[in-house]
Order: structure tokens, then sequence, then C-alpha cells
């Protein structure tokens, strides 16, 4: 809380969760070009145990759901 107001952060729910999500999410769009090595280091940063979790929790698979159906053309 002191953070959004002392920056006038304009962001409902506003946690170090947020910001650890965040971090991954650039990460790895930083790293497009080597994203599988990319979510093998997140994953042993956040200490995950699978690099499936990693894509769960950065939210990967349902952007990857998405792309599958936008790929559908009927």
């Amino acid at each position: 809380k002191e953070i959004k107001k002392k920056y006038r952060l304009q962001i409902g729910n506003f946690s170090c969760h947020s910001l650890r999500k965040t971090f991954g999410r650039q990460v790895y769009n930083m790293n497009s070009d080597n994203s599988e090595l990319a979510l093998v280091k997140l994953m042993e940063l956040f200490n995950h145990s699978s690099v499936s979790i990693t894509k769960r929790y950065l939210g990967l698979r349902q952007e990857e759901l998405l792309n599958t159906y936008d790929c559908l053309s009927f």
C-alpha cells in the first residue's frame, strides 16, 4: 500500500505476488527467441517443481489455448 501511495499507482490489487508474476512474464517475453530456456530458469528461480507449473503460473497455458482457437477458421 505504501508503494502504491508513494508512486500514485492506479492499480486495484497490488502485492509482492503481482510483482513476481509480472517479472516472470517480462523475462519470458524478453526471451521469446529462447523461451524454453527462459521457462527453465524461471522454474528454478520460482522454485517450481516443473516447467508446466511455471507456464500455468505465468498464464501461458490459457494464452496458448486462445491462440489455438484463433488459428481455427470455419
